[in-house]
């Protein structure tokens, strides 16, 4: 049988650990607040419903993340270790899942009116996403040379970084921008609420249940 990774047990050793806490995550949440906050004070709600979607989106990846090293036994697509406040599952610190709340909102605000309208040849939304995509892979080229954020697999790795740019950030802004185009927000929430019963279901049966995560 393949050995778990050092890097997995160390990340192990952090997860779930409130004896990490820092105090600098009651700022951070603030701030997350206050950009929710603009957005509601705007009647927004268009804009909210698709960051909480790029959000939840994110809570499904790290949820499969999670599995993928319960089934595996060695090592998860991605693995978080370092100084952090809080790790709440093998790949997601409180930081990261703080700064992906705000992500889908960022988003969101740089599209265009139209959704038909073409940006470089492909609708605005794709190429939009794409950017943003690509952009946030080379961030993470970066934070795994830190040493902090472990890459084990050679197809979910560097050079070979196409599957992390769709799977890994491309169809969280897609899901967002889908969410921001409906044409209410009934249909939004019914979208938000469908992906919230996801993460909160799989959390529950995961986690405290069966205890893989």
């Amino acid at each position: 049988m393949t050995a778990v990774t050092d890097f997995t047990v160390e990340a192990q050793r952090l997860l779930r650990d409130p004896t990490q806490f820092k105090w600098y995550v009651v700022t951070l949440l603030v701030l997350v607040l206050y950009v929710y906050s603009v957005e509601v004070e705007r009647g927004r709600w268009d804009v909210i419903l698709a960051g909480l979607a790029f959000w939840l989106a994110d809570w499904i990846n790290e949820i499969a993340n999670s599995l993928i090293l319960h089934f595996g036994h060695r090592a998860a697509l991605w693995t978080a270790t370092g100084d952090t406040a809080y790790l709440i599952l093998i790949g997601l610190t409180i930081e990261i899942s703080l700064m992906f709340a705000i992500s889908g909102v960022v988003y969101a605000k740089t599209l265009p009116e139209d959704p038909r309208t073409k940006l470089l040849g492909l609708p605005n939304r794709l190429t939009i996403a794409l950017g943003f995509s690509i952009f946030a892979v080379f961030v993470e080229v970066l934070l795994h040379g830190t040493g902090y954020f472990h890459w084990e697999y050679w197809w979910w790795n560097f050079p070979f970084v196409f599957p992390i740019v769709v799977f890994g950030y491309l169809w969280f802004f897609l899901i967002a921008a889908y969410v921001y185009d409906r044409p209410d927000d009934r249909a939004r929430l019914r979208v938000v609420g469908a992906m919230a019963a996801v993460v909160a279901t799989s959390l529950a049966v995961f986690g405290p249940v069966l205890g893989w995560i």
